[in-house]
C-alpha cells in the first residue's frame, strides 16, 4: 500500500520491535502490541534488578567506637553504615539519627560502641542482587529508611554478607539512566 519495498521497511520495522511498539512471529509477520510508550516504560522499570544501580558497602565493626562510626560516616560521605560482627556477617545498621541521638547525650563517644546505638538484625531490611529495583524502592519508601543493604546468604548459614547497598541516590541515578535511554 505503500509502495516501498521489504528492505526499505524491514530496519523501521526493527526499531520498533525492539521498542516494544510491533511484535514479529514468523508466518505472521509484524503486528502492533497495542502498548502505549508508558505501558513500555513501566515494563522497563520493573525488569531493572538491584545489581545494575547497587554501589559499594561501607561497613564497620561492632566493636568499633561511635566516634569512629562518625569519623567513617563523614569521611566515605554516607549516611547509613552497615555493622558486621567479627565473623564479618551483619550484625546492624547505624544512621546519622542514632549517631546524633548518641552524640546529645553526655558519654565519651571514643568509649561507647556502636553495636550500643545500631539498629539490630532482625530489624533490619535486606535484599538481595537479584530482587528488583522497584520492590526495594518500595520498601525504602515503607520503611522511610536511606539505604538497604545488599546481602547474600552465608556459605554455613549463619547470617547474611554485606555485598552492596541501595541508596535514594542509587534510585535516583536509575531514574536518570532511564529518563537519558541509556538502559535497555
Amino acid at each position: 500500500m505503500l509502495n516501498l519495498t521489504r528492505a526499505t521497511l524491514r530496519p523501521d520495522l526493527a526499531i520498533l520491535t525492539m521498542a516494544g511498539y510491533l511484535d514479529a512471529r514468523p508466518r505472521v509477520g509484524y503486528f502492533y502490541t497495542g502498548k502505549t510508550g508508558s505501558q513500555l516504560l513501566t515494563e522497563k522499570i520493573k525488569k531493572i534488578k538491584v545489581h545494575e544501580f547497587q554501589s559499594l558497602p561501607v561497613v564497620i565493626q561492632e566493636s568499633a567506637s561511635v566516634y569512629d562510626a562518625i569519623t567513617t560516616m563523614f569521611l566515605e560521605d554516607v549516611g547509613t553504615l552497615f555493622v558486621v560482627d567479627k565473623n564479618s556477617k551483619l550484625a546492624g545498621v547505624v544512621s546519622r539519627k542514632d549517631l546524633l541521638r548518641a552524640s546529645i547525650g553526655q558519654k565519651d563517644l571514643n568509649k561507647l560502641p556502636v553495636n550500643v546505638i545500631m539498629t539490630r538484625m532482625p530489624n533490619i531490611a535486606v535484599c538481595y542482587r537479584d530482587d528488583y529495583l522497584i520492590d526495594v524502592a518500595r520498601r525504602l519508601i515503607e520503611r522511610q529508611i536511606d539505604a538497604m543493604p545488599v546481602v547474600k546468604k552465608s556459605d554455613d548459614d549463619s547470617g547474611y554478607e554485606v555485598i552492596g547497598r541501595v541508596t535514594k541516590t542509587n534510585m535516583t541515578r536509575a531514574l536518570v539512566e532511564i529518563a537519558s535511554d541509556e538502559i535497555i
